[in-house]
């Protein structure tokens, strides 16, 4: 009855399983119930990368499970796409079973409905409080203690699109919004260990700290200048220098100090230029391989040609980033004692690739729709977020002075 290109392993190859996994990977979302519940957990630091972490392996493991049960009772051309598991059973004699699931099926859809409601009224909360979007959005209600507003409009927002939009339609849209997201997150590790912003934004209402501080610090530098220089001054005059250059053994902390702050001083802009370039390189790269990769209606010699070029700019560019130091600025990026991405630039990169790859998989129709999506972002950013931004009056500090200010204000208000 089917042929044998039907029934054969792996049969639509490497591109259509990874087209189905990207239609499909809204199905792993749910963890962002977690980090959007962050300013409600006692420990964030540590409790939320557990959180996630557990909760995408059980999700994981579970999938799994359900996945070779159901191909393992009926082959995976028989299946009902509406409802694969309980026809499943049934198709095996068990519709007692396919009762359960269904009454298993409704409840988790409740309970799905549930998660996804929770993060993204505290997502346009946070907007909220940082201009982005009206203060409405940011009103919490002093009976429940959470944002009653933002939940009701976007439980709203919801049941409008569930109701003119095809599922498929939605499942592609989330695939490709959080996969974009996944994406930024990861390209934003490696900008922030390798060139990280030289100044970060306060409100102006910390200017009164700012001032102090920003004071204090430079008086302390000019003195620590002053004291570097008398050093240098006793390593040029000393005589063992001029009659049997052996300044070094007499003062080798100063020496080998002062020489290595020279260096730094002029290395980091260097590194950062190098590191920047080749981060944009490492993208174009993964953009040119997963287009070439995913172009079937490309001549095979072009698609190989243009994989190469490609892979070998992803490579170079990688090979350059894993030789280069990170910056030691990461270190004023969150604090001590949380969660850090392991495996830098590698596990950053190969995040950047499979998503890529994905996005490339999904159809045009749904980068149509999500394009809509985007330029009625942007339209609300540039009609009221970009007005209204608590940017706007922010004061830029270096980073160097971020942690004294925050310690300064914190005694402050002790």
């Amino acid at each position: 009855m089917y042929s044998f290109q039907v029934c054969r392993f792996f049969p639509f190859g490497l591109n259509g399983m990874l087209a189905g996994s990207a239609i499909v990977f809204f199905s792993y979302i749910g963890f962002d119930a977690v980090t959007g519940a962050a300013e409600e957990t006692k420990r964030p630091l540590r409790d939320l990368p557990l959180g996630i972490g557990m909760t995408l392996t059980l999700c994981c493991i579970l999938y799994m499970l359900v996945s070779v049960v159901i191909v393992g009772l009926v082959p995976y051309y028989a299946l009902n796409s509406d409802t694969p598991i309980s026809s499943a059973f049934s198709a095996n004699g068990m519709q007692w079973a396919a009762y359960i699931v269904t009454a298993g099926a409704v409840t988790a859809l409740c309970a799905s409905l549930m998660g996804s409601l929770l993060p993204q009224p505290r997502l346009l909360m946070a907007m909220a409080r940082d201009g982005l979007l009206p203060a409405f959005f940011s009103d919490i209600s002093t009976r429940t203690q959470v944002p009653v507003k933002s939940t009701v409009t976007t439980g709203m927002l919801a049941a409008v699109l569930a109701f003119f939009m095809d599922v498929s339609e939605l499942s592609g849209m989330v695939s490709v919004g959080t996969l974009l997201a996944f994406t930024v997150v990861a390209i934003s590790i490696l900008i922030l260990r390798y060139a990280p912003p030289e100044e970060v934004p306060l409100p102006s209402s910390l200017q009164q700290f700012i001032d102090s501080v920003r004071k204090q610090l430079d008086d302390d530098s000019q003195s620590m200048e002053r004291k570097e220089f008398n050093d240098a001054d006793i390593v040029e005059q000393s005589p063992s220098q001029s009659e049997h250059g052996e300044a070094s053994i007499q003062y080798p902390l100063i020496e080998k100090q002062f020489s290595e702050g020279n260096q730094d001083k002029q290395n980091p802009r260097r590194r950062r230029n190098i590191a920047v370039w080749n981060i944009a390189l490492f993208c174009i790269g993964v953009l040119v391989l997963t287009s070439a990769a995913s172009a079937e209606y490309l001549p095979s010699l072009v698609r190989f040609s243009l994989g190469a070029v490609g892979a070998a700019i992803l490579l170079c560019s990688l090979v350059v980033l894993a030789c280069l130091n990170q910056d030691e600025a990461r270190h004023s990026f969150g604090h001590t004692g949380g969660f850090l991405c392991p495996f830098v630039p590698f596990l950053p990169a190969a995040c950047i690739l499979i998503n890529a790859y994905l996005l490339m998989s999904l159809g045009v129709g749904t980068w149509i729709r999500v394009s809509i999506w985007l330029i009625m972002g942007a339209l609300v950013y540039i009609s009221y977020g970009w007005r209204h931004s608590s940017l706007t009056n922010a004061v830029y500090v270096p980073m160097a002075y971020l942690d004294h200010i925050y310690r300064a204000s914190s005694s402050h208000q002790v």
